[in-house]
């Protein structure tokens, strides 16, 4: 057997587009986004230069949970189109050299999903999920202790019925978890897949990866227990080996969203005959600091080597605080505990930052996954108390400002209504949004559109060579890549002061301009040929 392709091997270095269809663009005026405002920007995603799109969950939904409660996988929510219109958009996307990814949510349904409807029933769907007896006199305590998946939530990860048994759920009580020791649901979810790759898409990224078996027992959780009751345990290597069979069927891909503090054991789940790559918490997360950003790229890269994968670095998504505002505030890494209402932010520091780091992280071997509206500089939005919808502020006792701020629906048009939108937006946009609309910033040079338009077209030049640390003073970061032709460099200044640069034939791109004498100014990166 021949050496695969580089078209077969795609996504070892590819950049990806998370697409947030609900805030993306509105095609029909409702003021949510829809696949026909996608179809309509599919030549904008082309001019980027992505090469994928990701879609967050497009299935029939009641919105609980921003679509990640799915009633129905094989329909697309009326809010979003059909699925006539995604195939559309799956082949259109695939005409322009664009791929697609569906997003699958193999922990949980929504509690419209016929199959929880049917168990609440009484019917023998009931197998399918946690059904559990109450604990006390009376069965008024719940089954077990686990705490919820949502960081700083109160609430019980199960819920009473009328009939006094109890449903667990580790989200909300609107997602309750299937039971992955029946062999019905392994079976539902890979003829899922294949109804998907079979429409065209080229991969899945998988929803909390890490969550799906359950101790059978569901004791009490007790803090450091080897094995955990619900994490990380050793029967998910088997779903994904058979997943792994349904997608070489088909050539496609997988991702998976692991949150694993071990590197040993997050590398088993890229084994050659299980997922093909996992998103790279510790890279988002990590503070803007020289140290930590180079300790966390090289933890990264050794804890994929020994499987073979390819690393994946991200500065944002659905989830987390936008880069420009974390970037900008006094502690720039990013937890979900530590989130708080009205935490003060310089977004000219930020965005200087942002900017630095979108050059970073396309630099670095492997594959990048880009947060729509990162390629516009855009902020956090400050969301008032009585439009948040995110269900993790309201199970946090409204403490948690929740994750809508990195939500708000994009600005494309700058002198249109709701910045060019469509109709008026789920969620508000804030004033002075149309300063970022990706109309004007087409236009300026100088714009951080712009930029990420330059670097996604020289980035492929790095190619999929390793990374060589050079010499640089402390602050510094200064890696090379073999390019093309010839040596490539990214210098990163995080130093207090600036920077000289190292010795270059050419200054390829640069996050900001140089200083007069030269030199790299602070928080500002460049991409050089050697």
């Amino acid at each position: 057997m021949g050496q695969p392709t580089h078209a077969q091997n795609w996504w070892r270095s590819a950049v990806i587009y998370q697409v947030y269809v609900r805030s993306f663009a509105d095609g029909d005026g409702d003021g949510t986004g829809d696949l026909a405002g996608v179809r309509a920007k599919l030549p904008y995603l082309a001019e980027l230069g992505v090469d994928a799109l990701w879609f967050n969950p497009w299935y029939l939904s009641p919105m609980k949970d921003g679509g990640y409660d799915v009633a129905d996988y094989r329909v697309i929510d009326p809010a979003f189109g059909t699925l006539a219109e995604a195939e559309k958009l799956i082949a259109e996307a695939k005409e322009l050299g664009i791929r697609t990814l569906v997003d699958i949510v193999p922990n949980h349904v929504s509690d419209q999903h016929p199959w929880f409807r049917a168990a609440l029933a009484g019917g023998p769907e009931r197998e399918l999920f946690h059904f559990r007896p109450g604990r006390g006199e009376h069965g008024e305590l719940p089954p077990n202790d686990w705490p919820s998946q949502f960081a700083g939530s109160p609430e019980p990860v199960w819920t009473r019925l009328l009939d006094g048994t109890w449903y667990l759920h580790l989200f909300t009580p609107e997602q309750p978890d299937l039971n992955w020791a029946h062999p019905a649901v392994r079976q539902e979810h890979e003829e899922i897949l294949r109804f998907w790759f079979e429409r065209g898409v080229a991969g899945v990224r998988i929803d909390s990866a890490a969550l799906l078996a359950k101790d059978p027992d569901l004791p009490d959780f007790v803090e450091g227990r080897d094995p955990h009751p619900y994490v990380d345990r050793d029967e998910l290597h088997d779903i994904y080996r058979s997943w792994r069979t349904v997608a070489d069927a088909y050539d496609g891909i997988f991702v998976g969203e692991v949150w694993l503090p071990d590197t040993e054991r997050f590398a088993r789940y890229l084994r050659p005959d299980e997922l093909h790559t996992a998103f790279n918490f510790s890279f988002l997360s990590c503070p803007w600091d020289a140290g930590r950003l180079r300790t966390s790229i090289d933890e990264t890269l050794a804890e994929h080597a020994p499987v073979g994968a390819p690393a994946t670095w991200v500065l944002c998504n659905h989830d987390v605080t936008r880069t420009v505002t974390r970037y900008g505030r006094a502690d720039t890494g990013f937890d979900f505990a530590t989130k708080a209402f009205g935490t003060p932010t310089d977004l000219a520091l930020g965005t200087r930052r942002a900017r630095a780091g979108a050059l970073l992280s396309l630099a670095l071997p492997g594959a990048v996954y880009l947060y729509q509206g990162e390629e516009l500089g855009l902020p956090e939005a400050e969301i008032p108390r009585d439009r948040i919808q995110d269900p993790m502020h309201f199970r946090s006792g409204g403490t948690d400002p929740g994750r809508d701020g990195c939500r708000v629906p994009l600005p494309w048009t700058a002198d249109a209504p709701y910045a060019g939108f469509g109709g008026e937006p789920w969620l508000p946009q804030p004033s002075g949004w149309s300063a970022y609309a990706a109309d004007l910033q087409a236009a300026d040079p100088g714009s951080t559109l712009s930029l990420y338009r330059a670097a996604l077209t020289i980035r492929p030049e790095f190619g999929d060579g390793p990374l060589t640390w050079l010499p640089a003073p402390e602050g510094v970061l200064a890696f090379a890549r073999p390019g093309q032709e010839g040596r490539l460099l990214c210098v990163v200044n995080l130093a207090d002061a600036p920077a000289d640069l190292p010795a270059h034939s050419r200054l390829l791109l640069g996050s900001g301009p140089l200083d007069p004498q030269g030199r790299l100014p602070m928080d500002t990166a460049v991409w050089l040929r050697g």
